[in-house]
């Protein structure tokens, strides 16, 4: 039994259905904790180390490790039912999306720091480390996530090819 059953035992009917008929985006959800936690820890590790001075390109870094972590994840088990294209092509659009989600997840880092000022000396070193983690790990993510789940589906895993991708499936 796979772990998505077995904590959808674990809930009630009525709740269970939703979950059952949206699994998918459960599953992308799932993964997008995931990435979220790579994501975070690659940029503080960069942010506090290395690149103490350039907190965006830490974060572009980290969005980067973490959309080669969310493709695995994706192709393996969110969307592995769906697509079908070629590995070659399905990761370059894959990356394509997720490239155009790194430009949505940094714009409001990018609005927070340089337009906004939110950044010392302007402010306290706590209410920068604040304004970074609202605006890059929690607005800025959820953005990229809207965008990515909708462009993964409608252009990367689109259903119409799932088919070949489940007869693929089959005969393992």
């Amino acid at each position: 039994m796979s772990v998505v059953e077995t904590v959808l035992e674990r809930v009630p009917g009525p709740l269970r259905s939703l979950l059952l008929k949206h699994r998918e985006l459960l599953k992308f959800a799932v993964v997008g904790g995931t990435t979220f936690l790579v994501d975070n820890g690659v940029w503080y590790l960069l942010k506090f180390t290395v690149l103490m001075d350039k907190p965006t390109t830490a974060k572009a870094i980290a969005i980067l490790v973490a959309t080669i972590v969310s493709y695995v994840l994706n192709r393996e088990w969110s969307f592995r039912t769906r697509g079908g294209r070629e590995t070659g092509h399905e990761a370059t659009l894959f990356f394509v999306i997720s490239g155009v989600a790194v430009a949505v997840n940094l714009v409001p880092l990018l609005i927070s720091r340089y337009v906004l000022h939110l950044q010392r000396p302007e402010v306290s070193l706590f209410v920068q480390e604040t304004a970074d983690f609202i605006s890059g790990s929690v607005i800025g993510m959820l953005l990229a996530m809207v965008f990515r789940f909708w462009g993964f589906r409608k252009w990367v895993f689109p259903d119409e090819l799932g088919g070949i991708r489940r007869e693929t499936l089959a005969r393992r």
